[in-house]
């Protein structure tokens, strides 16, 4: 076996990382000043109800992935639960729970396979992943370089001591989109863009380079009512940019605290978790309100 990365007690070794899998809680409130994203999951309602399956509290650290699921050894007895995208479970080979929490005894492999819908399954394990926390969150992300690195292949995973609070038996959880429906307060810089009554009647597919810094869009342009350029200013989760292409870009959990281009408005952080769960090739649609 390959050394632990990080401290503590190595109670999962990690088989096979899947395309993409990383360590999320909430992320990092508070610190936007500094320079830094916020991170965490991007489905949050599926990070807590996973994390209630095992009686953790709801942000404690889970793993995030993406698309192609993970394999995880048990080194010691643990109990963990899957959530967020549908996608297979198995345990040594055999049919194993979805949503729900299962006992994993020494040597048993876990593994999540490719999400049937959606995008990011999560999957937590009881005691949490006890990486170390940076800037009070154990959140990777993958703008920065905070926190820690996606997982690979013989990483040992360190989990915190079990609590005693109650398992939940089910947390109901919507299911991916067919169809995202964003909804979209204006501003500040709705007045630049010349379709925006329109942009309601206009349809935008999820483009595939989108990733946890932003939803990327692919449609109609927006074209600009004025012209000129902006200062560089602060960003927030759900600004929704509108580049010189004129395709608008949701910020999501690593997206950068400054930018440049216009923002067109920005969608209430109810809306950012069917956002993560949005495959390439999702309609969106973008439902203009005003507060």
């Amino acid at each position: 076996m390959a050394e632990p990365r990080w401290p503590g007690t190595a109670e999962l070794e990690v088989v096979r990382p899947g395309p993409l899998t990383t360590v999320q809680d909430l992320g990092r409130r508070g610190v936007a000043h500094l320079g830094v994203p916020r991170a965490g999951a991007l489905d949050e309602p599926a990070l807590r109800a996973v994390n209630r399956l095992v009686g953790n509290p709801d942000g404690a650290a889970a793993l995030e992935t993406t698309l192609g699921g993970v394999a995880l050894r048990a080194l010691a007895r643990c109990v963990v639960a899957v959530g967020g995208a549908p996608a297979p479970v198995t345990v040594d080979g055999r049919p194993g729970a979805w949503g729900a929490a299962v006992t994993l005894r020494p040597g048993a492999v876990v593994e999540v396979g490719p999400a049937t819908h959606g995008v990011r399954s999560y999957l937590a394990v009881a005691g949490g992943f006890a990486v170390p926390a940076v800037l009070g969150s154990r959140s990777a992300d993958l703008l920065s370089g905070l926190g820690p690195a996606p997982l690979a292949a013989g990483d040992r995973l360190p989990v915190g001591p079990a609590g005693d609070a109650p398992r939940a038996d089910l947390v109901p959880l919507p299911a991916p989109p067919g169809e995202l429906v964003l909804r979209l307060r204006l501003g500040p810089h709705d007045d630049w863009f010349a379709a925006v009554p329109g942009l309601a009647r206009s349809i935008y597919r999820v483009a595939a380079a989108s990733n946890r810094v932003a939803l990327r869009t692919e449609g109609p342009p927006l074209a600009r009512a004025r012209g000129g350029e902006l200062p560089s200013a602060g960003m927030v989760l759900g600004a929704v940019q509108v580049p010189p292409d004129g395709q608008p870009v949701v910020f999501l959990a690593d997206h950068p605290t400054t930018g440049g281009y216009p923002v067109v408005g920005v969608v209430p952080h109810a809306d950012l978790a069917a956002a993560g769960q949005a495959r390439p090739g999702t309609v969106v649609r973008f439902l203009p309100v005003r507060d």
